[in-house]
């Protein structure tokens, strides 16, 4: 082999060491991504919760539960509030996945908080809060194109039967739990965490109004609070 033919197969074999490099490091890449949560996993993982309720009955069929509220730090529960005696739907808690419109079950499940509402003035919580009126309802048709949504009806249809926003004492003070929220009909809508009437709910969570308020009070949207529910 001559000088130049042998440099030219070196050049050759770099070349092919390159490839193979980069080839190895194009399967490696989206692997890697995936395990740290990146965009190779379908995007960033959502921030973990720093506050937490847990909602927790003796079997699904019960209709009161033990609540208690935690500060979650280093990984830690920190308890804050509870244990408290919450009361849950009249069917009792739902099985998961097996929560649907009308059952009277409490879904299962962990969830977030979308917004805070009632008929009562704003006492100053960190999440936005929405006075109900008389023509505020939620709609839980699951005919209707505004499912699961808060519709004002000077504005809009709230389909057959819709949830009324105005009342007293049960929607004096509560909070939205982001139950259902890609709105699938029939799965459930309306799941609040509200005050207790002394009775079982339809599929909410309800508590004593001072303890909800002190729990209001206590959720912080940048804490990214999460409600687990459980039988």
């Amino acid at each position: 082999m001559t000088e130049g033919a042998a440099a030219a197969a070196a050049a050759r074999l770099r070349l092919v060491l390159v490839l193979a490099v980069a080839a190895a490091l194009t399967g490696l890449l989206p692997m890697a991504l995936a395990r740290a949560g990146g965009v190779g996993a379908g995007g960033s993982s959502p921030p973990a919760p720093q506050q937490l309720i847990t909602v927790k009955s003796a079997s699904y069929s019960a209709t009161s539960a033990v609540l208690r509220a935690y500060r979650i730090s280093h990984g830690k529960r920190i308890r804050v509030f509870g244990p408290w005696t919450a009361r849950v739907g009249y069917n009792g808690i739902a099985k998961p996945g097996a929560k649907r419109e009308g059952d009277g079950r409490t879904p299962s499940g962990s969830y977030g908080f979308s917004f805070f509402f009632g008929v009562q003035r704003d006492l100053g919580f960190a999440f936005s809060y929405r006075h109900a009126y008389s023509y505020d309802y939620w709609d839980d048709d699951p005919a209707s194109p505004r499912y699961n949504e808060w519709v004002d009806t000077h504005n809009g249809d709230a389909g057959a039967n819709p949830e009324p926003m105005h009342q007293v004492p049960a929607y004096d003070y509560a909070a939205v739990i982001a139950y259902n929220t890609a709105r699938t009909p029939g799965l459930g809508s309306a799941i609040f965490l509200h005050v207790g009437t002394g009775s079982a709910t339809a599929g909410c969570v309800s508590l004593p109004r001072t303890r909800l308020i002190k729990i209001m009070r206590w959720l912080k949207p940048g804490a990214h609070p999460q409600i687990a529910i459980s039988g």
